[in-house]
């Protein structure tokens, strides 16, 4: 059996109605289906023609069993204890099949409802036997109405695959939330894991020169009274090792010295569309031909701005623009879903803005935050980061003044 208790996690504190999009797109989902099933129902009791008070009884309890089902399909419903599962199970089963000697296999339908609650509730060992023995429960009325073979087969599998799809679309919006809800700590474990890589690095390349540098001066200090000539010649070993190290650093730092901002635009863009944020790139190619400490400095701004956008946003679409006007270099990045009592918890450590706007300074740019926090009917706040650089040479302005498509002008004026 699974345990009754299971650790309570940002990721499994979901409600039945998410405000994020791809998680409420799939409740939409769910809860369309099960309105589909409900229907027809409900259209299958008409066609009986019962009498007033038959066809009130059945309304209300085709209602209290959707009531019910929506109940099982909540997220954290498996979670609930053992008394209170087993006693909606047992309402839910008593409310189809008892109504099932008035209308028949009409009815059949709500017993596909409660196949799929059992699988939602239920251990898989015993979920799944009891799921099945409800599919064949329906030979009963069908064999008392003298339901030809055919007929039968096809109440059965109606039945079982309606007890599948509400336990598949289930499961799949459960998924859904909890991978949403897990994208500030896989982007947390993609920065720690580029952490390690870099001290494993450093270490494989670093140990054992600076090994040797230890080795050699504790040598030198030995020799430099007593035998200048042999002490020169250690020093120059010193030197030549430490110079090694040195390149070493710069090998293994590459990838943070001389960066493509093309190439952190395209690797944005990848991340963006996993996280299902909405990306528009407006993307000069003359950037690319600005000094390399410049361009380094402003993928850095990508960089940081991308993963602040993942971990502290509910961004659902993203801008992001870079092009040369008037002899400077400029970078975009526009989100919604912003946080309005977000503060950086660590303004001065990291590469957080404090530290950004340091970088540009020491490169002649500034760094520019702008933010509408003021929800509307189109969007739950705006963020806009631009980040400046001079550069050497005059380059063509791009087309469309370096805006990106979604940009609210009306709620973010003042240009940078």
């Amino acid at each position: 059996m699974r345990s009754d208790a299971q650790p309570d996690t940002a990721a499994t504190r979901v409600r039945w109605w998410s405000t994020t999009p791809a998680p409420r797109l799939a409740r939409a989902i769910l809860l369309a289906a099960l309105s589909c099933y409900l229907g027809i129902t409900a259209i299958n009791i008409l066609s009986v023609g019962p009498s007033t008070p038959a066809l009130v009884t059945g309304l209300v309890t085709l209602a209290a069993v959707f009531v019910l089902q929506l109940l099982h399909c909540r997220p954290g419903a498996a979670r609930a204890p053992l008394w209170s599962r087993v006693a909606t199970l047992t309402a839910q089963g008593l409310l189809t099949f008892l109504p099932l000697a008035s209308f028949g296999i009409m009815w059949g339908a709500m017993a596909g409802f409660l196949g799929g609650s059992l699988l939602l509730l239920l251990p898989p060992r015993v979920g799944w036997p009891l799921y099945g023995l409800t599919g064949l429960s329906l030979l009963v009325p069908g064999l008392l109405q003298k339901m030809s073979v055919v007929d039968l087969l096809y109440m059965c599998q109606t039945t079982l695959l309606t007890g599948l799809v509400t336990y598949g679309l289930t499961r799949l919006s459960t998924l859904v939330e909890e991978v949403y809800a897990a994208r500030p700590e896989i982007a947390r474990l993609a920065a720690n894991s580029e952490r390690l890589r870099l001290a494993r690095d450093l270490h494989d390349l670093l140990g054992y020169s600076l090994s040797v540098i230890v080795l050699k001066s504790e040598l030198l200090q030995r020799l430099v009274r007593a035998q200048h000539e042999l002490a020169d010649q250690e020093v120059e070993e010193v030197l030549t090792i430490s110079r090694q190290a040195l390149a070493d650093v710069r090998r293994v730092a590459q990838g943070y010295r001389d960066m493509s901002l093309a190439s952190e635009i395209s690797l944005a863009r990848s991340v963006l569309d996993a996280a299902d944020v909405e990306t528009d790139v407006v993307l000069d190619p003359a950037v690319e031909e600005i000094d390399a400490r410049s361009r380094t400095v402003l993928a850095t701004v990508l960089r940081e701005g991308v993963t602040n956008l993942l971990r502290h946003s509910k961004a659902t679409r993203c801008g992001v623009t870079a092009v040369i006007d008037q002899g400077t270099a400029r970078l975009t990045l526009l989100n919604d879903g912003t946080v309005a009592d977000y503060r950086d918890p660590a303004p001065d450590s990291g590469n957080g803005l404090s530290n950004l706007r340091q970088r540009l300074s020491e490169v002649g740019g500034r760094l520019i935050t702008e933010r509408d926090s003021e929800a509307t009917t189109d969007h739950e706040g705006w963020f806009r980061l631009v980040a400046e650089v001079p550069v050497a040479t005059e380059a063509r302005p791009a087309a469309g003044g370096g805006k990106p498509a979604l940009m609210p002008n009306q709620a973010l004026s003042g240009g940078c």
